[in-house]
């Protein structure tokens, strides 16, 4: 068995320990249990990847589910098994999934690779009917996150940055983190591949309407003629399988092209936000702009 394939297995225990806790906790109210991510539509990564789960349970919320969900969320983390740090839990109801009612943990575009790629775990299949997110759902909860991730603007950084636990700092710092490349070189393959390829990837979504894999949104990135830091994004996909070898020469690549491939997304961003009536969303990303080029 190679690296990769004992990998994904242990991601595989991950999400079955985890569904069958759940199982056990909700009873007849989990429908289903679902694998989101890397891990249903493929490229998954021993370094960076998450382990992403769906739990859909039936109707009506009840005042206890998010408090159920994230203890054993947490418990489950912290359990011996490998990559079982990496667990990132997404839920909802058949409600909360069409947009008929508030509640869960289910943003536009995990509920679209939810519907698209997910693979049901356990439980019975009950997506039928749901609705896909829209483009303009789409386009403005990416920019949210970014915004309350990569540039610490904005009341999105608390969900933004629960997403992803190895970045706590980035909602503060990102901004500042960009623009020293000699540190970000040093963070690790997982902060320092987010950080370049999560762009890529929010524009791929608000390009094509899709989940963007990392190798997808790279590939498609990689033939735009006009798009920039297209040696940093190279290298990006990279080390996604293999630590950077040289910090000296990641830091080359970072101070060379990272700001501009932010500047170059952020431009892309302003545009379409401002063509679906996302004003102040536009207003944050020029911001960020502003804050970049001090």
């Amino acid at each position: 068995m190679s690296v990769q394939q004992a990998a994904v297995a242990d991601a595989e225990k991950v999400l079955l320990a985890a569904a069958a806790t759940y199982r056990d906790a909700f009873g007849d109210r989990l429908l289903g249990a679902y694998a989101l991510g890397s891990l249903a539509h493929g490229g998954f990564s021993p370094l960076v990847s998450d382990i992403d789960l769906g739990l859909m349970l039936a109707d009506p919320v009840r005042s206890e589910d998010m408090e159920a969900i994230e203890l054993i969320a947490r418990d489950q983390k912290a359990r011996r098994l490998p990559l079982a740090e990496r667990l990132s839990v997404f839920w909802g109801t058949p409600s909360t999934l069409a947009g008929d009612i508030d509640g869960g943990r289910f943003p536009p575009l995990d509920r679209l690779d939810l519907l698209e790629s997910g693979r049901l775990l356990i439980g019975t299949d009950a997506r039928a009917g749901l609705p896909q997110p829209t483009g303009a759902e789409l386009l403005a909860a990416g920019a949210e996150f970014a915004l309350g991730l990569l540039a610490g603007i904005g009341s999105s950084a608390t969900e933004a940055v629960s997403r992803l636990g190895s970045m706590r700092p980035a909602a503060e710092g990102a901004v500042e983190e960009i623009k020293r490349p000699e540190v970000l070189a040093g963070a690790g393959a997982r902060k320092l591949t987010k950080l370049v390829l999560f762009p890529i990837r929010f524009m791929f979504t608000a390009a094509t309407g899709r989940v963007g894999s990392n190798d997808a949104a790279a590939a498609w990135y990689l033939a735009r003629a006009e798009a920039a830091g297209k040696p940093l994004v190279a290298a990006a996909l990279a080390w996604r399988t293999a630590e950077p070898i040289d910090n000296r020469e990641a830091a080359a690549l970072l101070r060379a092209y990272l700001v501009p491939l932010y500047l170059h997304y952020i431009d892309d961003h302003v545009g379409r936000l401002e063509s679906t009536g996302e004003v102040e969303l536009a207003r944050g990303f020029r911001e960020w702009r502003r804050r970049l080029e001090a």
